[in-house]
């Protein structure tokens, strides 16, 4: 259900903002799910953090991002579906292109995302890690 209420923000644009309060409550319990039972369990909360980076990405001043994005970055990086890495660090690196004050007011627990995602450890492809470098290295 969290991937169908990213893809509509996405296919759906500015039509479906004003229900933006409403999935963003409906995802909340989402983060809150207890990645250590297992592969669906964390399936489950990267499906909810790419849906608010899809979220963001389509309209963002409809997104509360002060308390959006410390929930959102506390689940990261990603640890079972590695498909969404790219729509939830393109989101990142957007809003850190910007300036986002927002983002810019959790750039430690961004530069642990960042950094973890950009391990050698980590399921991230190889060109992916190559970006979140560089990022990395322009927040410090």
């Amino acid at each position: 259900s969290a991937f169908c209420i990213g893809v509509s923000c996405e296919g759906l644009g500015e039509s479906i903002t004003s229900q933006y309060a409403e999935m963003l409550q409906a995802l909340s319990p989402l983060f809150g799910v207890d990645i250590s039972e297992g592969d669906t369990a964390a399936a489950c909360v990267d499906n909810a953090s790419a849906a608010v980076a899809r979220m963001i990405t389509s309209s963002p001043a409809h997104v509360p991002m002060a308390q959006v994005l410390p929930v959102m970055l506390k689940a990261l990086p990603l640890k079972n579906d590695m498909t969404e890495n790219e729509t939830v660090y393109n989101c990142l690196f957007g809003l850190l292109q910007q300036n986002q004050p927002d983002l810019a007011a959790n750039k430690l627990e961004l530069s642990r995302v960042f950094g973890e995602a950009a391990s050698e450890a980590s399921k991230v492809d190889d060109e992916l890690k190559e970006k979140l470098k560089l990022a990395l290295q322009s927040l410090n």
